[in-house]
């Protein structure tokens, strides 16, 4: 099991992977278009971790049958979030996008948390983590209005 520290590092070097990815992909949208930027990133991260695999030998492509079908829609949902950020950057900034990408995040990662969807352990919605949402949503809010 890895330690909180690693995994905090990880997560942070996530979250600045998506801030730098959604700018550079709604630079792609303004001059292409959306559809032609959400190809060229899924392009460029086609290339990138194939790369990577063909390194590894494969890893555990081999086993592509034993993943559930529903797992097959996280194609999509990636499609889903380059086209908005692509969509949303250039009219509400990137700081604005991003808080409304996180305030959805959170939202749909309580419920999916709450009920244990998806082969994740439950941890059940609580005030404290309804009140949480509320004030991100509020700070979402906030940040398109001003």
């Amino acid at each position: 099991m890895s330690s909180l520290p690693i995994i905090v590092v990880i997560g942070l070097i996530g979250g600045m992977a998506i801030a730098m990815q959604a700018p550079l992909a709604a630079l792609i949208g303004q001059r292409l278009g959306v559809l032609e930027s959400v190809f060229i990133v899924h392009l460029g991260g086609l290339i990138a971790i194939a790369a990577l695999l063909l390194f590894m030998g494969g890893g555990r492509l081999s086993e592509w049958q034993s993943v559930p079908l529903y797992a097959w829609t996280a194609g999509v949902f990636g499609v889903i979030a380059v086209g908005s950020t692509a969509f949303m950057i250039p009219r509400i900034g990137v700081a604005t996008a991003i808080t409304l990408i996180i305030a959805g995040q959170l939202m749909i990662a309580a419920a999916i948390d709450h009920f244990g969807l998806m082969g994740v352990s439950t941890k059940t919605i609580t005030l404290e983590r309804v009140a949480g949402l509320g004030l991100v949503l509020i700070g979402a809010w906030w940040a398109v209005r001003s």
